[in-house]
């Protein structure tokens, strides 16, 4: 084997090992396995995944261009906050994508789209049925960036995507809300939104996704401002 071989076959190693990093460290993340402001040491970090530092400092940086850790003055790394501050405004900037990507497809849909749509929709609904939170997740996403992309508007479904992404520690307790048990009703809105996309009625569409993102919504402020306190005798 010659030397470029032996390099090319460490280098696939090293992506491997940052992928099986990122991805697992992701997903504690969004599963909030690992709270919000929880120290990421890289030596502890080297010692669990038995890995060197390189890979665990990449899969650090990707994690923080997903916005899910942030790296302190001190050098340190944390997972990032959930900013609760700025709820309301990323709520009313979220209900907006929703209406106006689902507007937007629509008008445009072709039928490859619909059956994007479609696909994801019938993994959706598994995921719901398997109480698989992580991955209503990972799908609820991809499905509602398929819806974005029949738009047709790059700039409405960044804008879209990016949201998506920074929600999906909230659409964790989300889920958590319901025990992991979607009642099959909310699952089914993806699907009156399909067809409402299909049958090109724009307003319905709208109509539908201002309920859907109004339900969500509203399960999670509620499930935020509930007392968890538990009565403690003395």
């Amino acid at each position: 084997m010659s030397s470029s071989d032996i390099e090319q076959l460490a280098e696939r190693r090293r992506g491997s090992g940052v992928s099986t990093v990122y991805e697992k460290l992701r997903n504690e993340i969004i599963d909030l396995t690992l709270a919000p402001g929880t120290p990421l040491e890289e030596k502890q970090l080297s010692e669990r995944f038995q890995m060197s530092r390189t890979p665990i400092r990449e899969a650090l940086l990707k994690l923080a261009a997903d916005g899910l850790v942030v790296t302190l003055t001190n050098r340190s790394t944390v997972v990032s906050h959930i900013d609760l501050l700025s709820l309301s405004a990323y709520f009313d900037a979220l209900t907006l994508m929703y209406r106006v990507n689902t507007r937007l497809a629509a008008e445009n849909a072709t039928a490859e789209d619909l059956e994007i749509m479609e696909a994801l929709q019938a993994e959706y609904a598994a995921a719901v049925e398997s109480g698989d939170a992580l991955k209503m997740i990972t799908v609820n996403r991809d499905f509602h960036v398929a819806m974005a992309e029949a738009g047709r508007n790059k700039y409405y479904r960044d804008l879209f995507v990016r949201l998506l992404d920074e929600g999906r520690r909230l659409l964790r307790l989300y889920y958590t809300s319901f025990n992991d048990q979607l009642p099959r009703e909310y699952s089914d809105q993806h699907e009156d939104q399909i067809q409402a996309i299909r049958n090109r009625d724009v307003e319905l569409a709208d109509k539908l996704a201002k309920a859907h993102a109004d339900q969500i919504v509203i399960q999670i402020q509620r499930y935020i401002s509930e007392d968890k306190r538990q009565d403690i005798t003395l």
